[in-house]
C-alpha cells in the first residue's frame, strides 16, 4: 500500500497571515511539520500542498517536496483532491492529511492512523485520530473539537461544544479530535462530490459531511497531544514544548 502524507498550507490567514513561515526555534514551522512527519514509518513520499510561491521556496529551501495547487480551492479537501490528482494516486492508494500548524505532532500517531488501514483493509474509507483530553479549560473552549464514537471506535459525532454531556457527573473522559485525517484516494474523490452537510455548516466541521451522508469514520486514540497554532500565541507555547522534547 503506497502512503502519501500531504500538508495543505495557507499563506492566507485572518487571525495569523503567513502562519506555515512562522519561526519556532530558528525554523518555519512547516519545516518542523514536514520533519516530524518525515520520522513516521511506513509512509511512501510526503509533500507540501500549497498556492503560495513564498511557502513553497521555504519547503525547497530546506529539502521538501511540493506540489502547487490551485489557489481558488474552496477546503483543505478540495485542496487534497487537486493535489492527489496532480500526483495521479490510484484508487487504493493511502493519503494522510496532516495540517500544515502542527508542529508537534508526534509520528507514532501518523504510524497508528497507517496501521487501522492495514488491520482493517475495505472496512471504510476514512480515520482520524483523537486524544483524552487533560487540561480542563480546554473542555469548554470551541477551539478543540470534542468527538464521541461507539464500541468499535468508529466516530458518531464531532462538535465545537463539549459531548457527551454528563447530566448528573463531570468525571468522565472527554476526547478531542486531532487534525489528521487518513483516507483512501477513492474516497477523497467520493467525499468531495458530497454536497455541503447540514450539520457541517453549522458547526463549520468538513468531516462531519461524511457523517451526514453514512460514511463511516474510523478512530484511533492517540496517546500524544498535537496541538494547532491558531495565534502567535501559541508560538511561543509550541517553543517551549519543543525545548523540553
Amino acid at each position: 500500500m503506497n502512503v502519501t502524507l500531504l500538508i495543505p498550507a495557507r499563506y492566507g490567514s485572518s487571525r495569523f497571515p503567513g502562519k506555515p513561515l512562522a519561526p519556532i526555534n530558528g525554523k518555519p514551522m512547516i519545516q518542523h511539520v514536514y520533519e516530524r512527519a518525515a520520522l513516521a514509518k511506513g509512509l511512501t513520499a510526503i509533500y507540501v500542498a500549497t498556492d503560495d510561491l513564498r511557502i513553497k521556496e521555504a519547503v525547497e529551501a530546506f529539502g521538501g517536496k511540493v506540489v502547487m495547487t490551485d489557489e481558488k480551492a474552496a477546503s483543505g479537501t478540495d485542496r487534497i483532491e487537486d493535489a492527489i490528482t496532480q500526483l495521479g494516486l490510484a484508487d487504493e492508494d493511502l493519503v494522510i492529511n496532516l495540517q500544515g500548524d502542527q508542529p508537534l505532532i508526534d509520528p507514532i500517531s501518523i504510524e497508528q492512523i497507517i496501521t487501522l488501514f492495514e488491520r482493517h483493509p475495505g472496512e471504510f474509507g476514512m480515520a482520524t485520530l483523537g486524544y483524552e483530553i487533560t487540561e480542563e479549560h480546554e473542555l469548554n473552549d470551541p477551539k478543540h473539537v470534542k468527538m464521541v464514537f461507539d464500541n468499535e471506535f468508529n466516530a458518531l459525532y464531532f462538535s465545537r461544544a463539549r459531548i457527551p454531556f454528563g447530566r448528573d457527573t463531570d468525571d468522565y473522559p472527554v476526547y478531542k479530535h486531532l487534525g489528521v485525517y487518513a483516507y483512501t484516494r477513492e474516497f477523497v474523490r467520493t467525499f468531495n462530490k458530497l454536497p455541503l452537510g447540514r450539520l457541517e455548516d453549522l458547526e463549520k466541521l468538513e468531516q462531519l459531511r461524511a457523517l451526514e451522508h453514512g460514511y463511516k469514520i474510523k478512530v484511533a486514540i492517540s496517546a500524544f497531544d498535537s496541538p494547532e497554532v491558531d495565534t502567535p500565541e501559541d508560538i511561543r507555547v509550541c517553543e517551549a514544548r519543543l525545548a523540553v522534547d
